[in-house]
């Protein structure tokens, strides 16, 4: 037997909000038919660039009933759904490598540069995807399955800074510690980013949150990597650095983190919220060192 966790319970709650989005893409293939396109491959298939806008066009400014949702299960804005869907379809990324090039456009405003890219993106990638199997449901699904767990990442980072600033919040109330003030959103330091920054009449205390699911290869030393980058930083500026690890398999030396103090729970990120009487208990722990800085 293994303390491990075995079943992947990240790809089963992404495959479930997967097939919750196969709504939106049957209601685009209806779409499609009410302007002669048998499916969405035949839609692909449109040469003239006219009718491809006129298409596009109409596909922005008609509302969908059904709902886009993203890696943790809740329902993307209206507008933002339409612009996400129809990059993933043509297996794109609408945010990281689109946006910027919309913005550079001057084709009108945002939705006239929105549909000029898309209709540039047609024609490229036609020939790349001949099959009309590539634009079928199952192909398509795993393209959203994709994106989806990059949207849940983010997300769920989060999701778990929320979980840290609640429970912090709580003890400090508890403890009467009414001097301190828990920031709100994430700061930046050095080319860090901390999750959570506690002040007090005395000093300035950060956390950065990290969690991972997976173990071993590369990105288990970008982990520890990371971690050490974040308190080095944040100590040369100053500051007392409390990391919060939430890592099932993390194979880090705790030892040899350059801080005095740090909170390590051996848990999959995704179990967190039924380890908050953990978490409080590791806090609770260190309540000196917060207590400190108030």
């Amino acid at each position: 037997m293994t303390n491990y966790i075995i079943d992947n319970i990240r790809l089963s709650e992404l495959m479930i909000i997967t097939q919750q989005n196969k709504a939106y893409y049957e209601e685009f293939e209806k779409f499609l038919t009410q302007y002669g396109y048998a499916s969405i491959y035949n839609f692909i298939q449109e040469q003239s660039p006219l009718n491809l806008h006129n298409v596009l066009t109409a596909y922005f400014s008609l509302p969908f009933t059904s709902y886009l949702y993203d890696g943790i299960g809740n329902a993307y804005k209206a507008d933002k759904a339409k612009w996400l869907f129809i990059c993933w379809l043509l297996r794109d990324a609408p945010e990281q490598r689109l946006r910027p090039i919309v913005s550079s456009l001057s084709q009108g405003n945002k939705t006239a540069n929105q549909i000029y890219l898309i209709t540039q993106l047609i024609d490229y990638i036609r020939p790349i995807f001949p099959s009309p199997l590539s634009w079928t449901w199952e192909a398509f699904m795993e393209v959203m399955l994709d994106r989806l767990e990059g949207s849940r990442r983010a997300l769920k980072g989060g999701f778990i800074e929320g979980i840290v600033r609640s429970i912090l919040f709580s003890v400090f109330s508890e403890q009467k510690l009414s001097t301190l003030n828990i920031s709100p959103k994430q700061i930046a330091l050095g080319g860090e980013t901390y999750d959570v920054s506690i002040t007090g009449p005395n000093g300035t205390i950060l956390m950065p949150v990290k969690s991972r699911e997976t173990m071993g290869g590369g990105h288990a030393q970008l982990f520890t990597r990371d971690i050490h980058k974040s308190i080095s930083v944040a100590e040369d500026h100053g500051f007392i650095c409390i990391p919060v690890i939430f890592a099932e398999s993390w194979q880090g030396n705790l030892q040899s983190l350059p801080c005095q103090n740090y909170i390590y729970l051996p848990i999959n990120p995704n179990q967190i919220a039924t380890n908050m009487n953990t978490l409080e208990a590791e806090i609770k722990k260190i309540i000196s060192v917060f207590t400190s800085i108030s």
